[in-house]
Parts: structure tokens; sequence; C-alpha cells
């Protein structure tokens, strides 16, 4: 627990909002483009309401933590204004799919609110804080804030780089190899590695590969070893010159997005229109433009993409600095003597000045977590 947090805090109030990121966390994966909520009310030191926001359009997590308390006890004795409650992110003050969280605050007996953290959507931005206070609540922000940032992380670097979240993802053998010295795809990491990766996929919105990646792994890029909450992430394929066979789009099963280029579109898009839908973005010197690609994902409502590979695709996005975080998975006893990873030497370059995250342990595998500089924390 850092200094401050001790001294501002109770363990009661530690120990509440650790029970509204639970709440939040039953929702993972199924609220994009909103962040993960949920909230508690709390009376003499009991619970007596909760709620989190289960999807995007339906009730937030305010105004049902603050229904179900209305319905425990008799609301209209509350005149002291004797309610807490506790919610891992500010609550809202403008008009979306729903009304305004501050005025469901304001309207029910709360005294005083609890937030982990302002949030970084620059419609809040503090306004939710502020209009609270004027009202008379007392309001207090940072319990368990390293958590709730690190449970919205995707959310918040979206919002303070202004681009669809991006996390890279790489498997490298205990030499450094992505794959067999002919570029057949290998069994580098173990189940628990593997399982690890599926979770993150549910996490978020679509999973994105270049096409020789496709040809050549014919990966099927689904959460299939994970059985929690989470969405079924849509697949993306960078694919300039429209060389995708039918058989490798994953027949059967929902039609992936192909990124090409407007001349291959009219050329061979004919021969693929019915296992993928297209979308043409211009060219650069090195391929597809990847400057254009924010605009087309926010096109397609998709915000959070998970980059697999391969060697060359990564050393684009490294090369643009156009990613939030990078997961490196690396095993401890798979030696290919193979492929080496192509983005290696741009990787290298940049972690120097990268903020770590976490390092684990994952069965025999090992996985580092690195954050791009412009997502961290002001100080």
């Amino acid at each position: 627990m850092r200094s401050s947090e001790a001294d501002r805090f109770s363990q009661a109030d530690l120990d509440f909002m650790e029970r509204a990121l639970a709440l939040a966390g039953r929702a993972y994966g199924q609220t994009s483009p909103n962040p993960m909520v949920g909230a508690v009310v709390v009376r003499g030191g009991a619970v007596i309401g909760e709620g989190f926001h289960a999807r995007a359009g339906r009730p937030h997590a305010e105004p049902q933590a603050l229904e179900a308390a209305r319905r425990s006890v008799d609301s209209h004795r509350d005149s002291t204004r004797d309610w807490t409650l506790y919610v891992n992110l500010e609550p809202c003050v403008h008009h979306g799919r729903t009304p305004p969280c501050v005025e469901t605050v304001l309207a029910a007996p709360v005294g005083r609110v609890v937030i982990a953290h302002v949030d970084p959507d620059p419609r809040v931005a503090g306004r939710g804080v502020e209009r609270l206070r004027a009202a008379g609540i007392r309001v207090d922000v940072g319990c368990r804030e390293r958590e709730a940032l690190e449970l919205n992380h995707a959310f918040v670097a979206r919002q303070r780089r202004g681009h669809a979240f991006v996390a890279l993802k790489v498997a490298l053998s205990a030499d450094g190899c992505i794959a067999a010295a002919d570029g057949s795809p290998a069994t580098i990491t173990g189940p628990e590695a593997r399982a690890h990766l599926h979770r993150l996929r549910a996490g978020l919105d679509a999973i994105l590969i270049g096409v020789e990646t496709l040809r050549r792994d014919r990966p099927r890029l689904d959460r299939r070893l994970y059985d929690g909450p989470g969405s079924s992430p849509r697949r993306l394929v960078l694919d300039p010159g429209l060389r995708s066979d039918p058989e490798w789009l994953w027949p059967g099963e929902p039609r992936p997005v192909l990124f090409c280029s407007r001349q291959a579109l009219e050329s061979r898009g004919a021969r693929l229109a019915r296992v993928a839908e297209f979308v043409p973005l211009p060219e650069a010197e090195t391929g597809l433009d990847l400057a254009a690609l924010p605009a087309a994902l926010r096109g397609l409502g998709l915000y959070s993409l998970l980059v697999e590979g391969g060697g060359r695709t990564h050393l684009r996005f490294l090369q643009a600095g156009w990613w939030d975080r990078f997961y490196l998975y690396r095993s401890t006893v798979v030696r290919l003597q193979g492929l080496p990873w192509e983005a290696e030497e741009a990787w290298l370059a940049a972690r120097g000045g990268l903020v770590p995250l976490a390092t684990a342990r994952l069965g025999p595998d090992e996985v580092q977590v690195y954050a791009h500089p412009g997502t961290r924390d002001p100080e």
C-alpha cells in the first residue's frame, strides 16, 4: 500500500473499493467502448447496494447500486445523507445512451463518495467531482487508484493518446526465434502462457495479423482456452494485395476484415467477397499506411486491438510508435535455431524508454509487460 493511500483511507474504505473493483471485473471484455465500473453503497459500515456496468447501453454501476440500496432500506427517512458510495471511476456528467450518473447520486441520500480515480474522458475529467462537491457532498479520490487504473488500462490509454488501444504480442523461443528455420510454425510456449494470452484476447475488441502470418501459421485467433467473461475478438488481416485464400479465412465463422489497397480491392476483391469484409487503406512506401488505421478502426466500432504478428507487422507498429502495451512471452526451454524475430532491433532500440509493468512466470515460460511512456500516469 502506498503511504499516501494509507494516510487518507481507512481499511474499510480499501475493502469496499476492492469490492467495487471486483464487481467491475465481472464485465471484463464486455463494456467496450466504455470502461468497467463497479459501485458499492454503504450505510453504517454495512453494504446496502451494489451494481456494475454490464455493457455499453446498459445502466451504469452507480444507479444500479443506488436503486438496490433504496430497495433494501427506507430511503425516504435517510435525510441525513449517511450513505457512502464507492465507485472505481468518477461518475459521469454527460448525456450518452444513459443519463448522467452524477444526477442520480445527487438525488440519493449520499453524503460521501469515494472514487478510485478521475475519469480521463474529456467530457468528464474532474467535472463529476466538482459537481458533487458543489452540492456539499464529500468526495475522496485515490482509493486503490493503481488497481483501478490497471483494470481499465485500455480505456485510460485510449483517452490519453486519442486512438484505439493497441497491444503488441510476441512469443519467442529461448534463443529468440519465432518459428522454425523454414518459417513453419512451432509450439513455443506452454499451456499456462497460452491460457494467459487467450484471456488477454477476450478483453480486447480485435486481433490483427499480417497476411504472411495468416498464410504460414493459419492461426485460429480465438479465446478457446479461457472460459471466463469477455468478448470473441474480431479478426483483422493486413493484406495489401489481397493474397488471402478463402480457405485461410476461418470458413463458417464470422467474417474477418481485410485491410487492403484500393487497387487490390478493385481487381481481386470479388473472389473473397463471400468470406471477408474489406477496408481499403492508402499505400505507403512500406505497405499500407498505418496512419489511416485508427480512423478505420473507429469506423468498424473497434476500440482496442491486439497485434499478434508477424515480425514485419510488429516492426511497422514499433516504428510508428502506435502501440500502448507490449507482451513479450519467452520460453525458457524451447530452442528452435530458427527464424529470428524481424522486429527485435526496433524493440531493443525502444525498450530503454519504456515503462516496465510486470514480469511473471507462466509454467516454464515468462511474460514481460511494458507500457508506452505516453500512457504513463502524470506525475
